[in-house]
This record gives structure tokens, C-alpha cells and sequence, in this order.
């Protein structure tokens, strides 16, 4: 079991109870990064904090796209819905080529409401600049906020034929913008940059970017070797940052990762949901592995 899915596991119990459902984030965890071609991926969907959840319990209607793109074709798509329903918990894909796959999961609204001084830590802690003054402009600060919430998932997975497969310069669906209500789009392959290096995500609105998005990030890059090709995760390590005019932030990739980066818009909500909520959020996030290291694929995995 890889550490991350040890934090998941350990997490389960921790998050049974947990009702305030925009307290946690959402996010795709494939049980492996980096696969051979050909291998069964399991998907975990998956909801927490800080880079450590339990599964998603929301209802499989509740998801209105979930689908599997190719590296070198964002058209190359399969529909993962009927893997879904198959196993709601880990529903699998198979890399049937080498490269970057994509994974992306959009779900329909779910709505919340909470009071208002909740309300307002809320769009404080996330960065929500513009709803806050809104709400003081109109004199709405001691109103409940009523919102629905839709989530933007996405996962990138390497798949390759040896264990040093060099990059494919075709590979290129990860860096496509999608179209998504909300969306970061890596514009480097973190699979084949080196440790340290930079790494440039845009954030996108419907493949617009997003000037000032707070985005959180977290780095689950094993810290310590202890001897016998075992290492210590120490933890994720987390900090948040604001995205440029242009809606670029800049990241340095320590390590073999996991790594998990979010984000989030809110607008005022369509009128075909305002019977039930006043604002509408978009929750975008993004998990991929990094640089190589101690998190590659052994090369045992790959046939002789």
C-alpha cells in the first residue's frame, strides 16, 4: 500500500462524521501515478483535507461526466460511468497506450447552507474576495449562505513500456484546456521534469483565465530515506498562492510526489437554481506525480 492510500485509509474513521461537506476538498486518486501499459488502474474518488480522505459518499447519479482521455488525442475518450457503476468506490481504467492519460470527473450541484458567520470564514479562508464585498455592499452579511456546489476533478497517469520510457513529444492532452466550469491545467508533463524544476498551472474558467485564484497546493513527495528503499512521508506539505494576471502560478516539484493542487470560483447562481441557493461554486482540482524518484515504477512491474 502506497502511503498515500495508507492516509487514506487511516482517514476513513477520521472523516465518518464529517456533515459540512464544502469543508473538504474533492479529488481523482488512481492506486498508482505511474502504471505500465496495459495494467487496471483503480480510481478512488475521493473526499477530505490536507491531502488525506475517505471515499466520496455522493450518489453515482450525481456525476454528469467522467471520462478517460487518451495522451495524445483529448478526442481518444472513454466513458468511465459504466465503470462507475460497476464499483462506485474504485471504478478501473486500463492504459491501453503509453503516455500522460487524463482522467476528469465533473459532478451535477449539491447544495448548502450555512450560517453567516460561517458563511463569511468560509469565502475568507478560500480567497472569495469578490463575494465577501458583495455581501457587505448589500447588507447581506448576517444572511445565511445558500450555495450550491459542483466539483471539476482531474487526474493525470503516466503510462509507459520501461520503466525509462523517454517522453513522447505527441503527449500533449494534459496541457489542453478542456472547457471545464473550472479547471488547472499543468503547462510542463511533471513526469518527466527534473527535481526542483518548475512547474507553470493555469487556471481556467471555461478555458479563460482566472486573474487572482486563490489555489491551494500540497506535496506528498516522500522526505527521508531510512535505508532498504524504504522512505518516510512526513506529511504534505501545503501552502496556497494567488494566480497572475494571466491566471499562471509557479511551482517547484521536489519530489516523486503525490501532489494535489485546488481551487475555487464562486458566481452568483443561474435561476434555475435560485429557488435554493444564491450562490454557485465551482471546486477544481488536479492530482498528478512528479519528477523521478523513489515513487517510479519498479521495473519489475514490466515484462521481460
Amino acid at each position: 500500500m502506497t502511503s498515500a492510500l495508507f492516509r487514506l485509509a487511516l482517514a476513513g474513521c477520521l472523516l465518518a462524521g464529517t456533515t459540512a461537506a464544502l469543508a473538504n476538498e474533492f479529488w481523482l486518486q488512481p492506486a498508482s501515478f505511474r502504471v505500465a501499459v496495459g495494467t487496471p488502474v483503480p480510481l478512488w474518488l475521493v473526499v477530505g483535507a490536507d491531502f488525506a480522505g475517505a471515499a466520496w459518499p455522493g450518489p453515482t447519479r450525481r456525476v454528469q461526466r467522467f471520462v478517460h482521455l487518451g495522451p495524445t488525442n483529448a478526442a481518444d475518450s472513454t466513458d468511465l460511468r459504466p465503470a462507475l457503476l460497476a464499483d462506485s468506490i474504485a471504478p478501473v481504467m486500463v492504459c491501453r497506450t503509453p503516455g500522460t492519460h487524463v482522467v476528469v470527473l465533473i459532478s451535477t450541484p449539491a447544495f448548502s447552507e450555512l450560517p453567516a458567520d460561517a458563511f463569511t470564514a468560509y469565502l475568507r479562508a478560500e480567497g472569495l474576495d469578490k463575494a465577501l464585498l458583495y455581501r457587505q455592499q448589500q447588507g447581506q452579511t448576517t444572511k445565511p449562505g445558500r450555495e450550491a456546489y459542483r466539483r471539476c476533478a482531474k487526474a493525470l497517469v503516466l503510462a509507459t513500456t520501461s520503466a525509462r520510457a523517454p517522453a513522447n513529444p505527441a503527449d500533449t492532452t494534459y496541457r489542453h484546456a478542456l472547457n471545464l466550469p473550472l479547471e488547472l491545467v499543468p503547462e510542463q508533463n511533471p513526469y518527466y521534469l527534473r527535481p526542483g524544476a518548475a512547474l507553470t498551472l493555469r487556471v481556467l474558467r471555461h478555458g479563460q483565465p482566472v486573474p487572482g485564484a486563490l489555489v491551494h497546493f500540497w506535496d506528498a513527495s516522500p522526505v527521508a530515506p531510512v535505508g532498504h528503499g524504504a522512505v518516510v512521508v512526513a506529511g504534505p506539505h501545503y501552502f496556497s498562492t494567488r494566480a497572475n494576471n494571466s491566471g499562471r502560478i509557479l511551482l517547484r516539484l521536489s519530489g516523486s510526489g503525490p501532489y494535489l493542487a485546488a481551487a475555487k470560483y464562486l458566481e452568483a447562481t443561474p435561476a434555475t437554481l435560485a429557488e435554493r441557493a444564491d450562490w454557485l461554486s465551482t471546486w477544481a482540482t488536479v492530482t498528478f506525480a512528479g519528477p523521478q524518484g523513489p515513487a517510479n515504477i519498479p521495473s519489475s512491474l514490466f515484462r521481460k
